[in-house]
């Protein structure tokens, strides 16, 4: 993520007007371009292929089949992603780049795996019990596995920053989507919820490939050295265990929202709750410029002294070291405190504009009645995120893992209380779940600031460590 940072500080050094737009333009494409472009393709098939003509048990299965095949591919790739980033942190930084590849390999291997022994039993009961047509249930399971190595493939042009690359394959394959679908139904005569389906694995599988190929392009060289990455899971599991429980902790509350009487239930196998899972779909995005803000204004300004402090640590002064440390945490607490502002600002101006526009479209009722609530919790989340991205850069995986747990155990047992009271208060489970995440974050930061020292310079060992005999306290003999 610093190296984000980093090209917006070019960008923005030249301080005009132009170089602002550009700025805020680069920053928004890098975040939040591949999702909406995803959106735009979905609601173009559906505007063109005559989806709302089709019946509500077709309409209802292809979308309870995409939503599940976003959710549960994000799940599943969220286990390997903190620790294989920073396996390839640690070895681009050696200049290692033949380790890339057997990286790569290793973190497919097991991602698919897992993607197995989640997506096959599902698809069983979905054929067994829900009498779905198997073509039907090969597609959702087909795209499940395409977009979870796209969102795996993702992260290692992340660590390349290679993020108008990631657009653009996204804008590539989207648009393959869309023409596609076209051809599938007015040429070949296809079922509606079956091109969309297909179109929308076709495209994935297209992003997937170009992903790949990019990712081949750049590292040609195989060590052959698969074990490595094994052990860093091994020593890194705080880093495996923090970044699936912060992605649990987002589809918790859904989850315990879909056990509620006013569930909707497709195929005797998909669960959910359609008017609570869109009011967390728009509270999101009401909040999602949060992340924008962060790449642009908070990690940028924030790596610069952090690159100081790190320059005086092992080339400064003792008096270096205490100045550069503190301008470090002033900045830091500065840029979190602006990310707050201009994000409540811009929350409010979203969340009335969705309130007057949103009717219009179809979206009031319960849809407006859940919105509020979770739109607070989401504003508190995304602040939280920031926190544990700090937690990373100090290093601190006990902090980051407690945030973690914090964040997803009292999202559940919140939610499990707000389901029994009014729809209004429906969201109550995210607000406690982000708000005692936050605070624990807060917490860990404040003590990292007054620890710092002992944290970098008693961490380490005169002998290496290892299980076996102790050697003897003898020192020298006369």
């Amino acid at each position: 993520m610093a190296g984000i940072g980093v090209k917006l500080n070019k960008i923005y050094s030249k301080r005009t007007i132009a170089t602002g737009i550009w700025g805020a333009g680069y920053s928004t494409v890098i975040s939040i371009a591949p999702m909406v472009v995803v959106i735009l393709a979905v609601y173009l098939m559906q505007r063109f292929l005559g989806y709302s003509k089709l019946s509500y048990a077709s309409r209802e299965l292809y979308s309870c089949t995409v939503l599940y095949i976003f959710i549960f591919g994000l799940l599943t790739a969220s286990p390997f992603n903190a620790v294989l980033s920073k396996y390839m942190s640690d070895i681009i930084y050696y200049d290692e780049y033949d380790n890339i590849i057997p990286c790569y390999y290793v973190g497919l291997f097991m991602n698919t795996i897992l993607s197995f022994i989640v997506g096959v039993p599902f698809c069983i009961r979905e054929y067994i019990v829900g009498k779905v047509d198997p073509y039907f249930i090969f597609l959702g399971f087909f795209g499940y596995m395409c977009l979870m190595m796209v969102f795996y493939s993702m992260l290692y042009l992340s660590i390349c920053k290679s993020y108008k690359r990631i657009s653009l394959f996204f804008l590539a394959g989207m648009t393959f989507t869309v023409l596609i679908s076209l051809l599938f139904v007015y040429v070949l005569k296809m079922e509606v919820t079956y091109a969309m389906l297909l179109s929308l694995d076709l495209g994935f599988m297209l992003i997937g490939s170009l992903e790949y190929a990019q990712i081949r392009s750049y590292f040609r060289e195989n060590s052959g050295r698969y074990k490595e990455v094994l052990r860093y899971f091994k020593k890194y599991w705080k880093l495996v265990a923090t970044n699936f429980l912060y992605i649990l902790g987002l589809y918790v509350h859904n989850f315990v929202f879909w056990t509620t009487d006013m569930k909707l239930v497709v195929a005797n196998s998909f669960v959910c709750m359609p008017s609570y899972d869109m009011a967390t779909c728009l509270a999101m995005f009401t909040n999602i410029s949060a992340s924008v803000i962060f790449i642009s204004q908070v990690e940028m300004y924030f790596h610069e002294r952090y690159r100081k402090y790190s320059e005086a640590v092992t080339g400064g002064r003792g008096m270096d070291i205490r100045n550069t440390k503190s301008r470090m945490f002033e900045q830091l607490s500065d840029e979190i405190m602006n990310l707050v502002r201009i994000q409540f600002i811009v929350t409010v101006v979203i969340f009335f504009l969705a309130v007057m526009i949103l009717p219009r479209f179809g979206f009031g009722g319960l849809v407006l009645d859940i919105y509020p609530c979770l739109t607070s919790g989401y504003f508190i989340l995304f602040i939280m995120y920031s926190a544990i991205i700090f937690l990373y850069y100090f290093n601190d995986l006990n902090g980051a893992l407690l945030t973690a747990v914090c964040f997803a155990a009292f999202t559940f047992a919140g939610s499990m209380m707000s389901k029994e009271l009014t729809p209004l208060w429906y969201g109550l489970g995210l607000i406690l779940g982000s708000f005692a995440g936050w605070i624990t974050a807060y917490y860990r930061l404040r003590k990292m600031e007054k620890t710092l020292d002992v944290h970098v310079f008693c961490s380490g060992h005169l002998m290496k460590r290892r299980e076996g005999k102790m050697p003897s306290n003898k020192v020298y003999s006369r």
